[in-house]
């Protein structure tokens, strides 16, 4: 099955042109691992490959992930953006280049690093490691300039063609210059009505040579059409460059190639053109990383000279003059800059003095503590998804801001407090490497003795527990118990229980774990204690509990805290509660009951993206429906949890009451499929996480299979396939974008594994198969 994960929505303008650098780019990326598209800024290089990667997806077998890196700064983050984009839940504390290499080592998959250029050292080093230790990996990447990797094939992307001065039109102009035809199509989306016509053609002509076939010059020049008939564009345009060219520096400055100098005019006079607030909004916002919504837009851009309602009028005056571009649906709306744009904006922004941009930078910070503890404290309520939904969205922003922190005097409380405050996100969504990223960068800048440090080292404890690593967390959350002791800190002191219980639980203490959890829940509440930490209390102690066999008071103490959840609209800790619930009904030979709380938990942790508790409750299901006789889907469930597995790398007897659900299930399916076991489980294995749940809540009858019966991997039994069909070698690699070679090998280790010697045994072979499949 090919999936496609093609990014965030971007620019929704139509695509003009670029038709023959598209089939470029496809069969550039078929015939080498590494394609690098370079080019000017403002040349429609990030457009190009987002036109083209929908049309390569469908060839790689695991997807096209695209990462931007507009807004990633240090380079030391690089790696966390491939392993977000390609939502990877490792927990197995790793490096992050060792997890990507790991998780990519068997995929066909296309990586589309988007924006290099102030980046390109380190994605050269990473690109060539991902290169030489995958089978299959291929990268596409934009930037300025080549990357410093030997084996990479570069297309320079060209600005729009235009007429050449003095050379008659053809009949249709828009046909034969993507130049024009793109001026006309963006006018017409500010006139209504505009087209090409023998009076405005020459004219249009002429100002597209003038902006030298730039996309981003054609376009900030088009959205004057509103006020502007073509002439007066190209009179004014002119000005504008002659009062430039007076002004230009040395031959060899960037800035003063020709390209270069269109591109600045065209942006210098939109910006011109821009009323004071729009201006004071686009310099403002030219600090933030990756996109923005409005209310961060009102954080950070309103202050002096600058109130909220003009503010909102400037953003959309900017949106309206292509110098902002609004991302997002109709009910989530965000707002990006191009990088051009961007950088000319922060240019500006310097202009107001030495102070400006640290000052931007630190309302950025403010706004992300704010936002950070506002979702906190309404993490234990019925928000669960769209907070989780909105920590994705802000990433960048979030990330932004403690390289800020960490890069800057004073600022490291700050960023300390901030990773504090998100142990939440990271933890249910199992982002556990982006985690103790920072929590370890922070911790080891800022060891003073602070509250601030104190959540954060029982934060680090958390997501170490997670990987297993109960010899390091044992340690930290201790000292983040002693200090919050020497502090005087109550709700910190009563957060370090659920890491200290948590440890002696994972090292298999279970009775002093059982003793950490009953002294916990002697005490009340604390005044600022997270109610999902006091959550986690009862679902461990329930969960020690029923490994000692006392099944009873295990499934009140569930009980009695999901009335609580229940009240809230509570989901992440109410799904952890459940498990726990249908494990000892589970054990004590409730089936149904089990069945129906195990079911109600999936539907849960898929609403807050809880990978690995997603994976546990599959494999409890899958016991459920072994004994009561159901060989084939629990053995389906099994394979399915089991992928889930691989790709977090989670050692399977971390959590004890886990190995006997699935090795109690793993026996009884083997028992009644027999040799059917294998093609059953083989099924789950390619089933995404998504796709696991809505098969074990039967939203889908079967998982989507390849050939029954199959030794062949996803790509050779599409190849398989395709022989099926007739089609040559070459016909395939077309078909699939690859190369002939590629195709050749996929042909030839079908026929060794199947013990074939010809293509027809292999049709017949495909043709049998798919016949058989349910």
């Amino acid at each position: 099955m090919t999936r496609q994960n093609i990014g965030r929505p971007v620019r929704a303008s139509s695509f003009v042109g670029r038709r023959q650098e598209t089939a470029e780019v496809k069969r550039l990326v078929a015939a080498h691992r590494l394609v690098s598209l370079t080019g000017t800024g403002g040349v429609g290089k990030t457009r190009l490959v987002l036109h083209a990667v929908p049309r390569l997806a469908r060839a790689f077998a695991d997807g096209a992930h695209i990462v931007q890196l507009a807004g990633v700064r240090d380079a030391s983050l690089v790696p966390l953006a491939l392993i977000e984009a390609l939502n990877i839940r490792d927990v197995s504390g790793r490096s992050p280049v060792r997890v990507l290499v790991d998780h990519l080592q068997d995929r066909e998959s296309l990586l589309v690093l988007d924006n290099c250029e102030h980046l390109a050292d380190a994605c050269a080093r990473l690109v060539e490691t991902l290169l030489a230790e995958t089978a299959a990996v291929r990268v596409l990447a934009t930037s300025r300039h080549p990357l410093d990797v030997t084996s990479q094939h570069v297309l320079e992307v060209q600005p729009l063609a235009t007429p050449t001065p003095g050379e008659p039109l053809p009949p249709k102009p828009a046909l034969e210059y993507p130049a024009l035809a793109l001026f006309a199509d963006r006018a017409a989306a500010v006139l209504p009505g505009f087209s090409l016509t023998t009076a405005n053609q020459d004219a249009v002509a002429a100002l597209c040579r003038r902006l030298d076939g730039l996309p981003l010059a054609i376009e900030l020049a088009a959205v004057r059409m509103r006020a502007l008939g073509v002439q007066q564009l190209l009179e004014r345009l002119d000005r504008r460059y002659r009062l430039l060219g007076d002004g230009v520096g040395g031959a060899d400055s960037e800035d003063t190639l020709p390209r270069h100098r269109t591109l600045r005019a065209a942006v210098d006079w939109s910006h011109d053109l821009c009323t004071r607030e729009e201006q004071t909004v686009w310099a403002r916002a030219s600090v933030f990383a990756g996109s923005f919504d409005l209310g961060a837009a009102e954080e950070v851009c309103a202050g002096p000279g600058l109130d909220r309602d003009e503010l909102v009028d400037a953003v959309a005056g900017l949106v309206d003059k292509s110098l902002l571009v609004r991302d997002g649906d109709a009910v989530h709306a965000r707002y990006r800059m191009l990088e051009s744009i961007r950088q000319y904006g922060l240019d500006r922004l310097r202009e107001d003095g030495a102070g400006a941009e640290s000052a931007a930078r630190r309302r950025v910070r403010d706004w992300c503590l704010d936002f950070v503890e506002e979702c906190e404290e309404r993490w234990f309520g019925p928000d669960q998804p769209e907070l989780v939904r909105r920590l994705h969205a802000e990433s960048d922003l979030i990330r932004s801001a403690f390289e800020f922190c960490l890069n800057t005097p004073g600022e490291l409380r700050a960023g300390l407090k901030l990773a504090g405050h998100l142990w939440f996100f990271w933890f249910a969504t199992g982002a556990l490497v982006e985690g103790r990223y920072w929590l370890e960068r922070l911790l080891a800048a800022a060891p003073e003795p602070t509250v601030a440090r104190a959540r954060a080292l029982w934060a680090l404890a958390l997501m170490l527990l997670s990987q297993g690593n109960a010899g390091r967390a044992a340690p930290l959350v201790e000292e983040a118990r002693d200090l919050a002791l020497r502090l005087d800190d109550e709700a910190e002191v009563a957060h370090t229980f659920f890491g200290r219980g948590g440890a002696c639980l994972i090292s298999g203490d279970y009775e002093r774990a059982r003793a950490v959890y009953e002294e916990a829940l002697a005490l009340p509440p604390r005044q600022g204690e997270s109610m999902s930490l006091v959550g986690f209390k009862y679902v461990e102690l329930a969960h020690v509990l029923a490994i000692q066999g006392e099944y009873d008071r295990a499934m009140a103490l569930c009980e009695e805290f999901r009335q609580i959840c229940l009240t809230h609209g509570e989901q992440w800790i109410h799904s952890y509660l459940l498990r726990i619930l249908a494990f000892a009904e589970w054990a004590k030979g409730d089936q149904v009951a089990a069945g129906v709380h195990a079911r109600e938990c999936l539907r849960l942790k898929r609403a807050v993206g809880d990978v690995f508790g997603t994976g546990m409750t599959l494999e409890l299901l899958a016991a459920v429906h072994a004994r009561d006789g159901e060989g084939r889907p629990a053995a389906v469930l099994l394979g399915a949890a089991k992928r889930i597995w691989q790709d977090a790398h989670v050692a399977l007897d971390r959590t004890p009451s886990h190995g006997p659900v699935r090795t109690e299930a793993e026996d009884a399916a083997r028992a009644l499929l027999g040799d059917g076991f294998k093609n059953a489980y083989r099924e789950g294995l390619d089933l995404t996480s998504d796709h696991a749940v809505a098969y074990a809540l039967g939203e889908r009858e079967s998982a989507p299979r390849p050939l029954l019966d199959s030794p062949l991997t996803r790509r050779e039994t599409e190849v398989a396939e395709l022989i099926a069909e007739g089609l040559t070698n070459q016909q395939i690699a077309d078909r699939l974008v690859v190369a002939l070679r590629t195709a050749e090998g996929h042909v030839e280790r079908i026929l060794s594994k199947l013990g074939f010697t010809s293509r027809s045994q292999v049709a017949v072979w495909a043709e049998s198969r798919r016949a058989g499949r349910p």
